[in-house]
């Protein structure tokens, strides 16, 4: 019997530098977006989390897609 991999949702992070610490490391904090359509393409993602990057007072450092779903077994 095969695995079959059933997408059900998803969500991006934007991680931004918020400022820096006393020791002079940079600090991040984590901007969470869910309910990504499992089907959007990455290049769609991007595009919106640059767009939600540019409401942000913050430098963006990295986007991050997290997928969720389930393993079947048919």
């Amino acid at each position: 019997m095969a695995v079959v991999k059933v997408p059900q949702s998803g969500k991006v992070v934007l991680k931004v530098q918020t400022g820096v610490s006393a020791t002079g490391s940079p600090v991040y904090r984590l901007r969470t977006f869910a309910n990504i359509r499992p089907g959007a393409a990455d290049s769609d993602v991007f595009a919106v989390a640059g767009g939600l990057a540019g409401l942000q007072q913050h430098t963006l450092v990295d986007v991050v897609r997290q997928d969720v779903s389930n393993l079947v077994n048919e």
